[in-house]
């Protein structure tokens, strides 16, 4: 993700998701076995700030409640991540503090952990709540370069195909790690991007596709001879959006490893939310000229999309590779502008409570 708080600042559908998801965590933390101290983490947080609501609401619950508990919070990103940005949110030195709850409620220590959410992060039997939205959809690996297309959602089936077997080895280890974190008891929440059973997927709800314009202008360049064969085909985000059915399947063979490490789907959903800037734009009545419109949309899709270009022109001069993206971007801003019908950022999750039991089987 774009550092310094970028991405935060033009993510405001991550931020509806998750704050829809705050009834859960509420429930699930009602559920959780007696522990002297609560501890949370947050995983593939980036710089938190699409969270620090929600958890603000959570901190808010527990001490309203009478809960005066000692709050442990644990955000983790890879090494590369802004966690600078992050501790500052978090204590309202930068953002907006409205919801800077280390400024608001005593005894809630926030920490950080600086790497990826396939391995197992905290000690063995630690944590009471997991949570992590709109971060899971990344590989551990990427498994191939899509020779025809930017990503694997609309790549041909061997590309499909090497990026769900992929996506099956890291989904299992994800919950074998979670599993091996969490008390008897405790809670993993994972708001995750997701195929929902018509189909729809991230920025593919009905209208324009975000994912085959983000290919669409990218191989213009290439045509162009602005950029080279290699670096068009480099351009593979390093995620795969599972089906409900890829999310569920650990779940459902009592023998499969992730039962056996005591884990069980209390409930999956799935869940479209609209984008938050199209709804501004139509609600502006007239009054949001469609340049403006772009000028909204195009930032929120580039807060976390702009890496893997950026990566797929590596060894080239950075002022190089700045003009090559901002052209690129500024490309489909002028698509928008000119026709903004149609142009949007829908979100689709697959959302799962799972529930860490009070014994695993053993092998």
């Amino acid at each position: 993700m774009r550092g310094e708080g970028y991405y935060s600042e033009r993510t405001a559908g991550a931020r509806n998701v998750i704050n829809d998801a705050g009834a859960m965590v509420f429930d699930a933390l009602r559920d959780l076995p007696p522990a002297s101290t609560l501890r949370l983490a947050d995983y593939g947080a980036a710089d938190g700030g699409t969270s620090q609501q929600m958890w603000d609401m959570v901190i808010r619950n527990c001490r309203n409640n009478g809960d005066e508990r000692q709050i442990e919070i644990m955000y983790t990103d890879l090494a590369s991540n802004d966690f600078s940005t992050l501790f500052r949110i978090m204590q309202g030195m930068q953002g907006d503090a409205t919801y800077a709850y280390q400024n608001h409620f005593k005894n809630v220590f926030v920490h950080a952990c600086g790497t990826g959410f396939h391995e197992q992060l905290l000690t063995s039997s630690s944590l009471h709540l997991g949570f992590s939205a709109t971060a899971m959809h990344y590989v551990s690996i990427k498994p191939m370069e899509i020779s025809n297309h930017v990503h694997a959602a609309c790549g041909d089936i061997s590309s499909k195909t090497a990026f769900a077997n992929q996506a099956a080895v890291d989904w299992q280890n994800i919950l074998l790690a979670r599993a091996a974190e969490l008390v008897p008891g405790g809670r993993f929440i994972c708001l995750n991007f997701g195929i929902d059973a018509e189909g729809r997927y991230l920025g593919n709800t009905g209208g324009k596709h975000m994912f085959d314009h983000f290919h669409k202008f990218w191989k213009e360049l290439y045509d162009k001879r602005s950029i080279t064969k290699s670096e068009y085909e480099g351009a593979t985000f390093v995620q795969y959006y599972r089906t409900m059915e890829e999310f569920c399947a650990p779940f459902s063979d009592p023998n499969s490893d992730v039962s056996r490490a005591g884990l069980v789907l209390k409930s999956s959903s799935t869940k479209l939310t609209k984008c938050p800037y199209e709804a501004a734009f139509h609600d502006a009545g007239g009054e949001m000229s469609s340049r403006e419109y772009a000028e909204s949309l195009i930032p929120t899709m580039r807060s976390w999309s702009e890496t893997v270009f950026k990566t797929a022109l590596k060894g080239r001069d950075s002022s190089e590779i700045n003009k090559i993206v901002d052209d690129f971007y500024q490309a489909y801003s002028d698509e928008v502008a000119a026709s903004p019908e149609g142009h949007a950022m829908d979100y689709v999750h697959i959302i799962l409570d799972i529930e860490k039991t009070t014994a695993s089987i053993s092998s």
